[in-house]
């Protein structure tokens, strides 16, 4: 506001100059005319006389014209510089960037503030960088939302209908889910695994058998029931940034999701297709990775709000090893996968150098 203050104040200024210059031309006007006047009455007769008053008039229309052309590009120069400085807003920084853990460097250069690699199997830690901080963990909340309906053995097959109580009101995203939709339940969380689909998680949620409060209450004695002593959630999506764990909570986490078939399945399957009413919707996976050859993901769940930056969860074999990865705060739309890419190449050449120091030993004499 204070640009378009001081825009309009300028435009201000330059108007009342115009004006002040208008006055004056006014005042000396009359004076010129009249010498005109009498020379033109002495010289040149009536009609000269005439010609001579239409002149001045003319030339204070030009200057009226001039003055108004050079107020108008002013405005609207100003109006463009104004629009610029309403685009160039920041945008709004993570939990972690304001808590500074992006100050925090580590070997392999990560653009995630938060990482940790476990081995699935021994529990050896891999690799860390601030794996006890605690965050908003976006839609990797959906990992624990599976976890409650997979284990209440409800049935898949029943239909649920999507209703208001399912539309966003806490960050205003959209959904092709629209109001009175109805899926199965196996589909809403084929949808809340793989598309991270806010409407399809709420709505299982909300249907759970003693409602949303009990839902919720579900997840938490969960959570403390894994030993998730960083953990809170306050809704089944993830949209709230009040839902919070840390890296080691999450690893946790994905480590007991990854012994429920269905949340393996339907987290990593490449897309699918539901029918609404007459239509057919097209839905994809989230996570590129699980399209990709180099990788062997059994089990993922990607995150995004504002307040918790990109994240990432997944299980994966790397270089003969069951692997789990997290990635928390992670600034840059696709640099959650870079960071995953990183570490995949990086223990694969750790394993290749293991590998060769072994083999040399081997054949040393002994």
């Amino acid at each position: 506001m204070a640009v378009l203050a001081l825009t309009v104040g300028l435009i201000t200024i330059v108007s009342g100059q115009l004006s002040l210059a208008y006055a004056q031309a006014g005042k000396q006007a009359p004076s010129k005319a009249q010498k005109n006047k009498k020379s033109a009455e002495k010289s040149a007769g009536p009609r000269k006389n005439q010609n001579a008053k239409a002149a001045p008039s003319r030339k204070n229309q030009v200057a009226r014209s001039s003055g108004r052309q050079q107020q108008t590009a002013k405005a609207s120069l100003n109006a463009r510089n104004f629009k610029n400085s309403e685009n160039a807003r920041p945008i709004r920084a993570s939990f972690g960037q304001m808590a500074g853990l992006h100050g925090t460097s580590d070997a392999l250069g990560l653009h995630s503030s938060v990482a940790l690699v476990v081995d699935q199997e021994t529990q050896e830690v891999l690799y860390s960088k601030n794996d006890h901080a605690v965050l908003p963990i976006a839609s990797l909340t959906k990992l624990m939302t599976g976890l409650i309906i997979a284990e209440a053995n409800l049935p898949m097959d029943e239909r649920i209908r999507i209703t208001q109580a399912d539309v966003d009101t806490e960050k205003g995203s959209s959904s092709r889910l629209a109001v009175g939709t109805e899926l199965s339940r196996a589909d809403l969380m084929h949808l809340a695994l793989m598309s991270s689909e806010n409407r399809a998680a709420h709505a299982l949620g909300r249907t759970f058998p003693g409602g949303m409060d009990l839902f919720v209450s579900r997840m938490n004695q969960r959570a403390r029931s894994l030993g998730m002593t960083d953990t809170r959630y306050v809704e089944p999506t993830g949209l709230s940034s009040q839902n919070q764990s840390s890296a080691n909570d999450l690893a946790v986490l994905a480590a007991k999701a990854y012994k429920e078939p269905m949340l393996r399945e339907w987290s990593t399957s490449h897309g699918r297709e539901v029918s609404v009413g007459s239509r057919t919707l097209q839905y994809n996976n989230t996570n590129g990775l699980v399209k990709s050859p180099q990788w062997d993901i059994g089990l993922q769940k990607t995150g995004y709000i504002s307040e918790a930056g990109r994240c990432l969860v997944m299980q994966a074999q790397v270089a003969g090893r069951n692997l789990i990865m997290v990635f928390l705060d992670s600034a840059g739309k696709f640099s959650r996968i870079g960071d995953a890419e990183r570490v995949r190449k990086w223990l694969e050449q750790k394993s290749s150098m293991d590998s060769r120091s072994l083999e040399t030993a081997a054949q040393m004499p002994g």
